[in-house]
């Protein structure tokens, strides 16, 4: 026990320097650190961290904060790389970031958990339950935050998908062109496919063409309805009737949408008869057993 309040000690002793190493009044800069922006030398090199602050921490276990995450990851059924995950939901953060907040996360789990088994004073068992499930919980909750952020907006392309084809067979039957056509879509849109496609007009301006920026967005996006959709657009220097390709492909997404919607809709309908199956068969069997039990009583009595 005293070594679970020994290592919570020491991991609140970690976090509390970290969070106070970001006031001012608490860890003041050095004068060479000062005056650095008006040396000549020193305005082009990036400002450099302090001996013990969050980003030298981040630098510092960053990499092994990666490896082991990727690992966790792996082990828990995630297949799926945490990069494409951030790239598709347009986080700001990187990889090596948001691993390094899983590890604070992580031990700030441990602490609490230390710190909870040696208030309560719980057996050993429990104890190592509570001081080993805290932190593997705290970093499980970050991956089903990404998780279900990215399950969300693939749900909102497919959803939107449907519109931005018709849109898209309507521009290219007035005689735009696949790039303007997505420009427009990109410029005037607001849902998941028009923030997507500003990244497609984006890689196009770079140089890119059209069929390998809308290929690259299929590749993130991971979505099976805008494979079908990218692999008609790539057909535009191919065809001379690209509107009415697409205006089908649409049609098809709709009615695979109406599809899954119908099974939804029946999964929960056979939902619904599970708590009532449960309730009309335990007032059954109770009703049955009076009788039963009164009937053996009656025969063994005689």
């Amino acid at each position: 026990m005293s070594r679970l309040v020994i290592a919570s000690s020491l991991a609140g002793w970690v976090g509390a320097t970290l969070l106070l190493s970001q006031l001012r009044w608490f860890s003041r800069s050095r004068l060479g650190e000062r005056l650095r922006p008006y040396h000549p030398a020193g305005r082009t090199a990036d400002q450099q961290a302090g001996l013990f602050s969050v980003e030298s921490f981040g630098d510092a276990v960053g990499p092994l904060a990666s490896l082991i995450g990727e690992h966790l990851s792996r082990l828990f059924g995630v297949s799926e790389e945490l990069t494409a995950r951030l790239a598709r939901i347009h986080s700001g953060m990187d990889v090596t970031t948001f691993r390094v907040r899983q590890l604070g996360w992580s031990l700030a789990g441990l602490a609490l958990g230390g710190a909870v088994t040696a208030a309560a004073r719980l057996p050993v068992g429990i104890a190592l339950m509570v001081v080993l499930g805290s932190p593997l919980l705290a970093f499980l909750v970050l991956e089903q935050q990404v998780a279900s952020a990215s399950a969300r907006w693939q749900r909102r392309i497919f959803l939107e998908l449907p519109v931005v084809a018709e849109q898209l067979a309507m521009l290219a039957s007035a005689g735009y062109s696949l790039g303007s056509a997505l420009s427009r879509i990109a410029t005037r849109g607001r849902g998941a496919c028009a923030t997507d496609l500003v990244i497609v007009c984006a890689r196009v301006r770079q140089g890119v063409s059209v069929p390998d920026a809308l290929r690259e967005w299929a590749v993130t996006a991971r979505v099976a309805a805008l494979d079908r959709l990218v692999a008609v657009l790539v057909l535009n220097s191919e065809t001379s009737d690209l509107g009415r390709l697409v205006s089908e492909e649409a049609r098809a997404i709709r009615r695979d949408g109406q599809r899954r919607q119908v099974e939804t809709m029946e999964r929960r309908e056979q939902q619904v008869w599970i708590p009532v199956t449960v309730a009309t068969l335990v007032p059954g069997v109770i009703f049955l057993a009076i009788p039963f039990i009164a009937a053996l009583s009656l025969f063994a009595g005689s």
